[in-house]
């Protein structure tokens, strides 16, 4: 775990924003501010996923040398804040995570609550919304966003046996040629859906891409599949030519209203 005075909330790694693409990790970093201190955890707590996507940060950086597209990249850790939740949602600042109570996080007063919003989570989806503005911008069509996440085998005791899962809502474009195009390996266990469900109201997707119209897609690789830079280095060099063939489908650069099964959307696309 890194700590640092001098706190940028995300990184943007730069990309040619013409290729109509936009990668995202909102889980990518673990890095903590040094007012929070480690936030009352012990050090090997910011080893485990409950502080960041293992492998997430190595595996964006070469799918972006890969495909060319830019990215952004979340520094702080999710214990401070999880950008990937919406702003009312009551695990976006954790006071308990997978057994592991955070004594920085409780009590939790309001005042802070709205300090983290302002200088972090706030900051990085700014940084999100610009970017995928800018994609939009330097190509006269709707952009697609491609969510990188990692998930860990075991959760609560329970083994998960896939080896990748791709999360969507309702717009079906992107997950289902993702799946198919992965499930084409015969080694893989490719989940619809698994390890969790991709409509979350609120979080990184329906903010960006859902509530916009655009086609999207959220990828969760099993941890210990990317847990050092090499197999890291790997899975981006399968995964970059998926992303390169769902990006060159016309209809995924349209702008298409599929809605959320969460809800209405409070916009009008």
């Amino acid at each position: 775990m890194v700590r640092t005075a001098l706190f940028a909330p995300f990184e943007l790694i730069e990309g040619d924003r013409s290729r109509g693409l936009v990668l995202l990790a909102d889980h990518a970093g673990r890095e903590l501010p040094d007012e929070y201190g480690d936030l009352g955890l012990p050090a090997g707590e910011f080893d485990r996923h409950i502080a960041y996507d293992i492998g997430v940060e190595p595996l964006t950086r070469r799918l972006a040398e890969l495909t060319g597209a830019p990215a952004l990249l979340a520094r702080f850790s999710r214990l401070l804040i999880d950008p990937n939740r919406g702003e009312d949602d009551p695990t976006l600042i954790r006071q308990l995570y997978d057994g592991t109570v955070v004594p920085g996080n409780y009590p939790l007063s309001e005042e802070e609550r709205q300090r983290r919003l302002d200088l972090f989570y706030r900051p990085y989806h700014d940084a999100a919304g610009a970017l995928i503005a800018s994609v939009h911008e330097a190509t006269g069509a709707a952009p697609f966003v491609f969510s990188v996440h990692s998930f860990t085998p075991v959760m609560q005791g329970h083994v998960r046996p896939w080896h990748v899962g791709i999360l969507w809502d309702l717009d079906d474009r992107a997950p289902l040629m993702l799946m198919d195009l992965l499930r084409r390996d015969p080694g893989l266990v490719v989940g619809d859906n698994e390890p969790y469900d991709g409509a979350l109201r609120g979080d990184t997707m329906f903010r960006h891409a859902i509530a916009n119209g655009y086609a999207h897609a959220l990828i969760e690789v099993r941890q210990d599949l990317i847990a050092d830079p090499l197999s890291a280095a790997r899975w981006a060099d399968r995964l970059a030519p998926i992303v390169e063939a769902v990006n060159a489908r016309p209809d995924i650069h349209e702008r298409r209203k599929f809605g959320s099964r969460t809800g209405p959307l409070d916009c009008d696309i």
